[in-house]
């Protein structure tokens, strides 16, 4: 007797075959789940179930755990979608004043995605060697739709610029587009030389020019504030690394303060201190003792002044 239907069931959905007559064998077109089948068991399958009755109403059904066809019933359906990578420290471009920074990046598939397979991870410093998710150093939390993760470079690295490089896969092995960012590691503060200004200096000129020279090799531009007695002074120009403005004094004691201050925000401070005294000694009394003297005896002439 012949089977008069036959029938397969995916992910609970029940689909009838139809007999086709050339090839002697029951047929079917469907569509496969719109989800990866990864998450869905151990094994990562769906598994398919095929009943056949035939006229008299007998019948047979098959399923994945078939000592015989139970491999034939396993359906592998996987997703395309690629996983993203998202590096949220350092910023392109950034500039970081730690010789071993934070870096930061989030690892996600999201929605009805395999998952993110966290042991495809690499990152790499430079193109050096690849650095993965056990790695010292390395700091991985299973968010949803993926992990958080950061990577504290365990040799300090160089003053200048570097380059990261993230990959990774998710479990249908789709590869994340690479993260890139360039940064720039600057961990010295400009040099700063304050020629005028001498310390300790005492004028009567209410005005004196500040001077000197500033340099940073890893970051420019280098910008330069004085402040006197707490007081900004204005914009200074820095041209080729030199700088000169004078400032007008307070009568009596006056703090100088000027610093410099790289691209990175890293800053060095020399400070002088200036006396401003304007004010002519007074002489209020002589004396000349003896008075009068003999020729060619000695005498003590005593003067007060005050200031």
């Amino acid at each position: 007797m012949a089977a008069k239907t036959v029938q397969a069931v995916i992910n609970g959905q029940t689909y009838s075959l139809s007999y086709n007559s050339t090839s002697g064998k029951w047929e079917a077109t469907i569509t496969a789940p719109s989800i990866t089948s990864y998450n869905v068991n151990a094994d990562h399958y769906y598994p398919v179930t095929v009943i056949a009755t035939d006229d008299a109403g007998n019948t047979t059904t098959k399923n994945d755990s078939d000592a015989t066809l139970g491999n034939s019933l396993k359906l592998y359906v996987k997703e395309r979608v690629k996983p993203t990578i998202t590096i949220t420290a350092p910023t392109s471009g950034a500039r970081v004043t730690s010789a071993t920074p934070t870096i930061s990046f989030q690892l996600r598939d999201e929605g009805n995605g395999s998952g993110v397979k966290i042991s495809s991870l690499t990152l790499k410093i430079d193109g050096g060697t690849a650095i993965g998710n056990t790695a010292s150093g390395m700091t991985v939390n299973s968010v949803p739709g993926g992990y958080d993760c950061s990577y504290v470079p365990q040799t300090p690295l160089t003053e200048g610029s570097h380059t990261i490089t993230i990959d990774v896969q998710d479990n249908d092995g789709n590869a994340a587009t690479q993260a890139v960012v360039t940064f720039t590691v600057d961990i010295t503060a400009p040099a700063l030389n304050v020629s005028a200004p001498t310390e300790g200096l005492i004028t009567n000129n209410a005005s004196v020019t500040v001077s000197g020279t500033t340099t940073d090799v890893t970051s420019t531009p280098v910008t330069i504030t004085i402040k006197v007695n707490g007081v900004d002074q204005g914009p200074v120009t820095v041209t080729s690394g030199s700088f000169s403005k004078t400032v007008t004094l307070n009568e009596g004691s006056n703090t100088i303060e000027v610093k410099a201050t790289d691209a990175s925000g890293l800053t060095t401070t020399v400070t002088r201190h200036v006396t401003l005294d304007t004010v002519a000694p007074t002489i209020s009394a002589v004396t000349i003792s003896p008075n009068p003297v003999d020729a060619g005896q000695t005498l003590v002439i005593t003067v007060t002044v005050s200031d």
